[in-house]
């Protein structure tokens, strides 16, 4: 018996996601019935999805209050992909406080809550919320700046957010952020990720290119989205974003488990196949051939 799936976008990002038309095809030729459809679209009836597949609600961090109330009502009604109690882990970056105490190299990160000061910082930093996506917040503070990094401290206060202030790893300059994708808890594809920053330090231009991962980076992504997966069972989709620090280590910069761009093009074919398996096995439904 084939059920329907729900791609779950947002209304001002139809057409953003470089996943959604490999994704598709790739469902319709399983066999599998899917409406693309908004979060906050009061007329979707939930209950007719059997899952709903959380892809490109790229506007939650904007409304998390809403969001979570809805993820809250989908839940209620379907099966909502990844599951929601990972979800509501993951939305907060503070999770990066408990892989790094499971033993999960991660990138050094200061939190710094509602009302408290970050200590000064002798080298470049990075500053972003402790809740946002697609490098929404995030800015890079250059060294001999430190009043402009309390600022956007302040700013990101203002808006209801801790803050997180970790140091610029210069390989992500000069060799771009290393993105691991798994799809049911196991490896598929990487990428190298290239962001080009504006003189005001904010994220600019994004691009790709497939990569073949080194056998440390799949080990680090791998401890990662094990931990996960012992918390909460195996993600349907996860992305592991990774960079190397000045002694060349890979450092987890993220765990991305609720809409990540999963790099479908970059993957080729049989990423995309896998893609399919796995949101197919997640829903429980079958696949003709």
């Amino acid at each position: 018996m084939t059920g329907r799936l729900a791609w779950v976008t947002a209304q001002t990002c139809r057409d953003l996601d470089e996943d959604e038309g490999p994704g598709l095809a790739g469902l319709a030729a399983a066999g599998v019935e899917v409406d693309v459809v908004a979060w906050d679209d009061p007329d979707v009836d939930w209950a007719a999805y059997h899952r709903a597949v959380l892809r490109s609600t790229w506007d939650y961090h904007n409304r998390l209050t809403d969001f979570r109330t809805w993820l809250s009502a989908a839940d209620a009604v379907t099966a909502v992909i990844n599951p929601v109690p990972m979800l509501r882990w993951n939305l907060d970056k503070h999770y990066l406080a408990e892989l790094a105490a499971a033993g999960i190299p991660v990138i050094p990160t200061t939190f710094v809550e509602p009302g408290a000061h970050p200590a000064p910082v002798a080298g470049a930093s990075v500053v972003k919320p402790s809740v946002g996506a697609a490098s929404s917040g995030v800015r890079i503070h250059r060294p001999g700046r430190f009043d402009d990094l309390l600022a956007h401290v302040a700013a990101l206060h203002a808006q209801g957010s801790a803050a997180l202030v970790q140091p610029y790893l210069p390989s992500i300059g000069r060799d771009g952020e290393i993105p691991l994708i798994f799809f049911d808890g196991k490896f598929s594809h990487a990428v190298t990720r290239y962001v080009t920053q504006g003189p005001d330090g904010v994220d600019r231009v994004e691009r790709s290119r497939p990569r073949t991962a080194a056998s440390d980076e799949r080990e680090v992504a791998e401890a990662a989205v094990a931990e996960v997966t012992a918390r909460f069972g195996a993600p349907a989709y996860a992305r592991v974003d990774l960079a190397r620090d000045e002694t060349g280590a890979p450092l987890v910069l993220e765990v991305e488990l609720a809409e990540p761009s999963l790099f479908l093009p970059d993957g080729g074919v049989e990423a995309v196949d896998r893609f399919v398996a796995a949101l197919t096995r997640a829903a429980g439904v079958t696949s003709r051939g």
